[in-house]
């Protein structure tokens, strides 16, 4: 009971800070998303170490920093980027004397993907409408909604789930979760953004309202059993405890990381 007064409490204060920094935009969302990216790296780094694998903190909290940075000010041509990083890591790791080399550079590798890309990919999104000034506030109503639907979906899929969940979904990763529970965060996902079309997201079609609740319904909760996966591999329960009552940074945008990058993707090929 102690735990769950924590959680709400934190929620209470923190939902309005995310949703106002979404609408806000600009450096302070760039800022936040950066945070994000750079906890999270540090997060999966702490976790991997349970495996003797250790990556490269200093590479990987640059990369991760400059991947989300460049998404918003586009400074530097992404290709050098990519091309530059893994013979530094090789060359690195050569003096480093850690373990297994191999693990310690795939773990730099995936963390600085993982929450490179994919935190720069919610920059992406937010700053969508950059070019159209007075469309600009639209990108932070994407973000909004997104935010909205992934908490409704876990919510149903958690209530529902341990209500009526009988059919387990992937006992090795997470035993707790249930086929019930998946569907009901399903539904959830698709009827919280057809709301959501009539009350913010006007500017977008049908099409593109039932792609997002589809994308957001599916791979939000696969986002979810991805980082249930990597600590069940590690074991931890949280990725930290820096969110009293909610665990970790990963813990709590772990869906989120996820899902923003193939919203962003459609985004780019299917929005005009």
């Amino acid at each position: 009971m102690s735990n769950r007064i924590t959680r709400i409490i934190v929620a209470l204060f923190s939902i309005p800070f995310l949703l106002g920094l979404s609408y806000w935009g600009g450096i302070p969302f760039l800022i936040f998303i950066l945070a994000i990216g750079l906890v999270s790296f540090y997060e999966f780094s702490a976790m991997v170490k349970n495996k003797n694998i250790f990556p490269c903190y200093f590479i990987g909290l640059i990369s991760v920093a400059h991947i989300i940075l460049n998404a918003y000010f586009h400074f530097f041509p992404m290709e050098i980027f990519l091309l530059s990083l893994l013979p530094l890591l090789l060359i690195v790791e050569l003096f480093r004397n850690k373990e297994s080399a191999i693990n310690n550079i795939s773990s730099t590798l995936l963390g600085i993907l993982y929450m490179g890309f994919f935190s720069a990919s919610i920059i992406g999104i937010r700053e969508f409408y950059v070019d159209t000034p007075t469309n600009y506030s639209n990108g932070g109503f994407i973000v909004i909604s997104i935010f909205i639907t992934l908490w409704m979906t876990d919510s149903a899929a958690y209530f529902i789930g341990s209500a009526f969940g009988k059919h387990k979904l992937f006992p090795r990763v997470s035993p707790k979760k249930s086929w019930e529970g998946a569907i009901a965060g399903f539904v959830f996902a698709i009827i919280t953004i057809v709301v959501l079309k009539v009350v913010l997201l006007t500017f977008l079609n049908w099409i593109d309202i039932i792609t997002f609740g589809i994308i957001i319904g599916i791979f939000g909760q696969v986002g979810d059993l991805v980082e249930s996966l990597i600590k069940r591999d590690a074991g931890v329960k949280d990725s930290s405890n820096i969110i009293p009552g909610h665990g970790g940074i990963f813990d709590r945008f772990d869906s989120l990381l996820f899902s923003a990058p193939i919203i962003f993707l459609y985004m780019n090929y299917f929005i005009k």
